[in-house]
């Protein structure tokens, strides 16, 4: 049986693949706990200098698995609290461990993002899509409410009324419109993407990798922190770098007008 997660390191890159093209790369319980680890795994990993999500096939991700929510709603017995145990420990989990994972991670979108594949990449550092690449927040289309993090996300990444807006409705947010507010930082032809992520991916997994750890961290704090909080957390966040081996080097190679070698710590 054709794994429905793959993965791959080479030079410093984690490649996560998505491999259900023919359900849309929609996520299954075991698919997303499978993602939850890697993750975890890549943000261990002192060789992992940078994550890169993509998919196989038309789409990125369709959302979960709603024939695997549909079983088990059949099949078993709500109890209070269940449900938002499974929530927590499941979808808001995934999201939480891209937006925690102290690696930079990239996600390659084509076709659908919906759902909580559209959360995947909102929660990404880096999105690239290609021109066909469109989001949705498909909830209200099923008659539930935004879950995966989709409503702490969508206000911090575009603003609240047109999270709002995309939640209200559920319509399509095409690729275009989505790099113009924000939710991308590349639009690209098809034939165009490796070429892209291999530049981005290459970039990063020669970059001081402490540093964007703790740079990472800072902006996705800085919209629940206030000023004197975000001053603290960035000094501090100064101090423990220049430990590293990367700040020694980054100075050396400026002062002796040479090429940097980062090791990522």
């Amino acid at each position: 049986m054709t794994s429905a997660i793959l993965s791959d390191v080479t030079n410093g890159v984690m490649t996560i693949t998505l491999n259900r093209p023919d359900a849309a790369n929609a996520v299954r319980p075991d698919d997303r706990d499978a993602l939850i680890a890697l993750f975890g795994a890549a943000d261990a990993d002192q060789d992992v200098r940078v994550v890169v999500l993509r998919a196989n096939g038309k789409h990125f991700c369709s959302g979960a698995d709603v024939n695997a929510l549909q079983d088990r709603r059949q099949t078993v017995e709500k109890r209070v609290m269940d449900p938002m145990r499974r929530i927590m420990n499941g979808a808001q989990k995934l999201v939480a461990s891209v937006l925690d994972c102290n690696k930079p991670v990239i996600a390659v979108v084509q076709g659908a993002a919906a759902g909580i594949g559209a959360h995947i990449a909102y929660a990404s550092d880096l999105v690239i899509a290609t021109e066909n690449a469109y989001f949705s927040e498909s909830f209200v289309r099923r008659g539930l409410v935004v879950d995966g993090g989709g409503c702490y996300l969508l206000p911090r990444r575009i603003g609240m009324q047109k999270a709002k807006e995309l939640a209200f409705f559920g319509e399509k947010v095409s690729a275009t419109e989505a790099l113009t507010i924000g939710l991308v930082n590349r639009v690209v032809p098809s034939d165009q993407l490796d070429a892209v992520v291999d530049d981005f991916a290459g970039r990063l997994a020669t970059a001081p990798t402490s540093a964007i750890a703790f740079t990472k961290r800072l902006l996705n704090d800085s919209p629940d922190t206030d000023r004197a909080g975000a001053f603290v957390a960035e000094a501090m966040a100064q101090e423990i770098q220049s430990y590293a081996h990367d700040s020694t080097e980054g100075v050396q190679a400026f002062v002796e007008k040479r090429s940097t070698e980062y090791t990522g710590w």
